[in-house]
């Protein structure tokens, strides 16, 4: 499903001539072609579930906000700018994102769910939350959340 919705987004930005959104919408279909072959040669996989591509545009915006902080550092405001709309055309195939509360509460539900006690559960938690609230959540934050919550 997400992958028409990409394909159909890159059409829109194709024919409204919006070169920025076509290249970045371009990268990500790249990226997903790339894990598809990478996954038939590993393990005869047909290709990326929602959830996966989910996760991979997380990591495609964690690694751009990453490189806006060193452009910031270097003065680079022309590539932060590309980096930055880049982010944006991403965060537009990303399902709304959980608040602060939000995240707490699925946390909390996990956890009493998996009945864990201690930080060696740590990354049976972390595991079913990526399951359940793939692209919804922000790991990084989740993380400590559950660090915090379970000692």
């Amino acid at each position: 499903m997400l992958r028409n919705q990409l394909n159909t987004a890159m059409k829109e930005a194709m024919k409204a001539g919006d070169k920025e959104k076509l290249s970045t919408i371009r990268l990500i279909l790249a990226n997903i072609k790339q894990k598809d072959i990478d996954g038939r040669t590993s393990g005869g996989q047909d290709g990326l579930s929602d959830t996966q591509i989910l996760q991979l545009l997380q990591t495609m915006i964690k690694q751009r906000k990453e490189s806006i902080q060193m452009f910031e550092k270097a003065g680079r405001d022309d590539l932060v700018q590309k980096e930055t709309a880049e982010v944006q055309v991403i965060e537009s195939f990303l399902p709304q994102q959980m608040d602060e509360d939000a995240i707490k509460n699925a946390i909390q539900s996990v956890i009493d769910d998996l009945q864990a006690t201690s930080p060696k559960d740590m990354g049976k938690v972390m595991a079913a939350l990526k399951d359940q609230y793939a692209g919804e959540m922000d790991f990084g934050k989740a993380s400590q959340m559950v660090k915090h919550l379970l000692t």
